[in-house]
């Protein structure tokens, strides 16, 4: 790729978010990004990159086509908007939203959930590509954005072959929003890929309701292309959640919260092997060290964040599940969940089966990783997690744990067995 930039038969990728935006614009002939607060995480997010990603040649290609896509998306969408202003008067009534820390099982219950036909959820191919272009056809439209996910899929798989271990996806599977916020520059699926301190420790300090708004108009964009009801509910979930749940709450006060609970020691360990798998693309310095004491602290973060939002929500719109539970017996956890939907789980079952038996067939090997890898001991994170640890009676998997556990500044009552 280097001797194509410096051949001239390829321009160098450039990282300034205005000259890509001017260019944008002209390749369009539109000029209207929408609301303009967009710019602040994208100007922080173009910076991290430039000055802390220490990018490799395809992890700079990489970030200015990902700058590019935000900017082309959001000129699409406000083209769809101003045409048809009905899109965003369609309602998104009590969407049920999976709430926890990345890693934590979060996409096993968003997929069984999303295996009931009552309820609307993204495909991947949505979340990657969720405005599509105007003026095409809709059929010709989602044949576009499946092929473009499925070549993004094998491009990945083969840069890094275990993600399909880690995180396994198709064009069409159920997945997650994160596409919707990364359309404002937005959340921590960039600091999962690249290594930005900068602008994850700048966004842990801003006010993401901008965000969640545009995630709410695109969600509308979504469902009226498609031309299903307003009144589906929308399944939805991403880690992010865990860091801005006010905002969440804001923009969706009818929300019905499902919380779910995982060993912490399993959660961070998983994501630092998620982030460490991502981040090596892009670079040839990533620092496993560095990955696992981030991580810690942004699962810890999380956990905080997520608590302090619960106190002002609630009790009868949120459940907690543990991840645990859902490995022993998934049909009485999702007949919990639900009882608390005031709906009947009957029809849905044979659907959750079915994917449950094509996940199992799917899976392409085991997700092996170990904390110490990443700089870390079991200790660390029980350490740090203890409070969340004791707050959920979350089950942990060793005699060694429940005695750190009883020792903790908060003594439990009765530690699970």
């Amino acid at each position: 790729m280097s001797s194509l930039w410096s051949s001239g038969a390829m321009p160098h990728p450039e990282l300034d978010p205005d000259r890509i935006a001017e260019k944008t614009s002209i390749e369009t002939g539109l000029d209207h990004f929408g609301d303009p607060w967009f710019h602040r995480p994208l100007d922080k997010l173009a910076h991290a990159l430039r000055e802390e990603a220490h990018l490799n040649p395809l992890g700079q290609f990489v970030a200015e086509g990902q700058i590019r896509k935000v900017l082309r998306d959001r000129l699409w969408a406000q083209q769809w908007f101003s045409r048809h202003p009905e899109i965003l008067e369609r309602p998104l009534p009590h969407p049920v939203i999976v709430v926890g820390a990345m890693r934590s099982g979060t996409t096993r219950l968003h997929r069984l959930l999303a295996a009931d036909n009552r309820f609307a959820h993204l495909r991947f191919f949505e979340t990657v590509s969720p405005v599509p272009k105007p003026d095409v056809p809709a059929s010709n439209s989602d044949r576009r954005r499946i092929a473009m996910a499925r070549h993004l899929l094998r491009a990945v798989r083969i840069a890094s072959p275990r993600t399909q271990a880690i995180h396994p996806t198709g064009p069409m599977q159920p997945e997650e929003e994160l596409g919707l916020l990364v359309s404002s520059a937005w959340g921590m699926k960039h600091e999962a890929q690249w290594s930005i301190p900068g602008y994850g420790r700048w966004s842990e300090q801003e006010d993401p309701r901008p965000a969640y708004e545009y995630m709410a108009r695109l969600l509308k964009l979504v469902s009226w292309v498609r031309g299903d009801s307003s009144l589906k509910p929308w399944i939805l979930k991403t880690p992010q959640h865990m860091l801005d749940l006010d905002a969440l709450m804001q923009v969706f006060p009818d929300a019905r919260l499902i919380f779910i609970h995982r060993d912490p020691v399993r959660v961070v360990g998983s994501a630092c092997s998620l982030v460490w798998n991502q981040t090596n693309i892009h670079t040839d310095h990533a620092d496993p060290h560095r990955i696992g004491r981030e991580w810690l602290r942004k699962t810890s973060l999380q956990v905080k964040r997520m608590q302090d939002a619960r106190m002002s929500i609630p009790e009868r719109q949120m459940i907690d599940v543990h991840y645990a539970d859902m490995d022993h017996d998934w049909r009485h956890v999702m007949g919990r969940i639900y009882r608390f939907l005031n709906m009947d789980i009957k029809p849905a079952l044979p659907a959750m089966r079915r994917y449950l038996e094509t996940a199992s067939a799917e899976v392409a090997g085991p997700h092996r990783y170990t904390l110490e890898s990443f700089g870390i001991e079991r200790e660390d994170v029980i350490d740090e997690l203890s409070d969340y640890i004791q707050a959920f009676e979350i089950p942990m998997p060793h005699q060694r744990t429940a005695q750190i556990y009883a020792a903790s500044t908060k003594q439990a009552a009765a530690i699970p067995a």
